[in-house]
């Protein structure tokens, strides 16, 4: 036997709830539906948080390594402060150098939006109206940005021309300066003695790979804000986009 739930209702608060129900109905009709599409697979997604962990040990020992902590009382072997933090970073370095050639790996294998942050498209005029446009959105000079399913173009060629070749210099100088410390005429140098002859001396190398780590942190903070930025006020999703690999367009 069917019944009336409405029946159950008094009748002083039965009509409010039918006209709330009656609204909320008539809101999601109205509504325009959420649309998300697949973006980032669970490779590239555990890549980057992974690397930007590494990166964080990799700067923070690094420093360290330049600019000493003053040296503690007692025995160094009862410390080995200096250690621990050589061994950190050396181990971050591992994960970053092995973590990239994962990540061309799966540029290759993965879909199109794996390959975004390998190439960028320098020779379309259109690509570089759309760099200028989302320059002027970050800028808080345009009142709304481009909609796009992968990187942005301005997002693109940052993480191509800073991000990407500055790692690909940073993993092939740091295991230059790693390879002095190994046997000589071993592996390390035979793979990456060459970097040292061809930028002059080791203490070069030292150089430049400390002002690459000013690069990379420079980058960071920039990443970081455009990123937050655009997950608040964008038209897209951004920061959950790599978390669940799903970009959620807002309107």
């Amino acid at each position: 036997m069917a019944a009336n739930h409405n029946a159950y209702l008094a009748p002083s608060q039965g009509a409010p709830e039918l006209d709330a129900a009656a609204q909320e109905a008539q809101a999601v009709a109205s509504s325009a539906s959420v649309k998300t599409v697949y973006v980032y697979e669970a490779p590239v997604r555990i890549w980057h948080w992974a690397n930007a962990l590494a990166t964080v040990v990799l700067m923070i020992t690094g420093y360290l390594i330049a600019s000493p902590l003053p040296t503690p009382a007692g025995e160094a072997s009862d410390h080995y402060m200096m250690g621990y933090i050589r061994f950190a970073h050396f181990t971050a370095g591992y994960f970053m150098g092995i973590g990239f050639l994962g990540r061309v790996y799966w540029a290759a294998v993965g879909n199109y939006y794996a390959k975004e942050l390998f190439w960028v498209p320098v020779f379309q005029l259109d690509y570089w109206k759309d760099v200028w446009a989302m320059f002027k959105w970050y800028a808080f000079i345009s009142p709304r940005p481009g909609i796009y399913i992968g990187h942005n173009p301005l997002a693109r060629f940052a993480m191509f021309f800073v991000y990407m070749l500055t790692s690909v210099f940073m993993i092939l100088t740091g295991f230059a300066m790693y390879s002095e410390g190994q046997q000589a005429g071993g592996m390390y140098e035979q793979l990456f003695g060459w970097v040292i002859t061809l930028m002059g001396q080791s203490q070069d190398v030292h150089t430049w790979h400390h002002l690459g780590l000013w690069a990379i942190a420079v980058f960071i903070i920039l990443h970081v804000y455009a990123a937050v930025r655009e997950e608040i006020l964008g038209r897209t999703s951004m920061v959950s986009t790599m978390v669940s690999g799903y970009r959620t367009f807002k309107e």
